[in-house]
């Protein structure tokens, strides 16, 4: 059955989402530009984009509910239900599905008593939702969990329960790197390009943690180059080694010309 239109704002919520609302369309040549800060706007104030807030984003921007309604659901960041206070993400893609992001996971869905075949994954107390996430450019430190879009870096089953038990009891928690942990609401409005008025916040985010970085400091010579350890004697050797050349580069030796390499020929791609 066709659904009846979304119920509107109160009037003085709709008053005050409008004025930020506002300044959000001004700053886009094309207002409909504006969408996907709107979303987060309308998010920051349920804390998931509600039928209502749709309906509010169509409105100012001119849009249908329809062109609104397929931004909202492509990106996963625009959350369709009520969700905690604190987004828990737990990386399981490759790399930090390897270093232990798959137990972490396991582990903290039986911790908080959530989510199992496709049962809600927020807890009772509204504090705490779950999810799995997409890789965060976070490999040097996997596996990664973020509350709220914060890193916390090389994670445990054991720190992991930790982390969301302090979260639960409202104990002081700092991520491992950038700004000083917000809920999600705030987050959100952050989002939505609102400057985040916190003492000290802005000054205490920061770029990338140092293991993304010792490749750079390396091509600048700030560190000094590891020795080459000989694969065959393991004796440290310190001149470069021998360069390797590919079957484009020169001849090799196969079995043909020199028995004493029974690996056969070297081919040439596509043969």
């Amino acid at each position: 059955m066709p659904q009846l239109p979304a119920p509107d704002y109160p009037a003085d919520v709709r008053a005050r989402l409008e004025v930020d609302a506002k300044d959000v369309i001004a700053r886009y040549p094309d207002s409909r530009s504006a969408l996907l800060p709107l979303l987060h706007l309308v998010q920051s104030e349920e804390g998931h984009v509600t039928r209502t807030g749709m309906r509010f984003c169509a409105e100012l921007l001119g849009l249908t509910t329809a062109e609104v309604t397929a931004v909202a659901t492509f990106y996963t960041m625009y959350r369709r239900k009520p969700s905690g206070d604190y987004q828990v993400g737990v990386c399981t893609n490759t790399l930090c599905a390897v270093m232990g992001g798959d137990a972490i996971f396991d582990e903290l869905k039986q911790h908080l008593g959530v989510g199992d075949d496709g049962a809600d994954m927020t807890t009772a107390d509204g504090k705490i939702t779950l999810e799995h996430i997409e890789c965060n450019a976070a490999c040097d430190f996997a596996p990664v969990v973020m509350v709220n879009w914060e890193f916390f870096d090389n994670q445990t089953p054991e720190s992991a329960k930790r982390l969301v038990d302090d979260l639960r009891a409202g104990a002081p928690v700092a991520p491992t790197r950038g700004a000083p942990l917000c809920t999600y609401k705030e987050t959100a409005r952050i989002l939505a390009g609102f400057p985040d008025e916190r003492p000290g916040a802005v000054e205490a985010t920061g770029g990338a943690g140092p293991a993304s970085l010792i490749g750079l400091r390396l091509a600048k010579g700030e560190l000094p180059q590891p020795r080459v350890v000989h694969p065959r004697t393991g004796g440290p050797q310190d001149q470069t080694p021998p360069e390797h050349l590919s079957s484009h580069d020169a001849p090799q030796q196969t079995s043909a010309s020199d028995p004493a390499h029974p690996a056969g020929p070297t081919a040439e791609e596509g043969e």
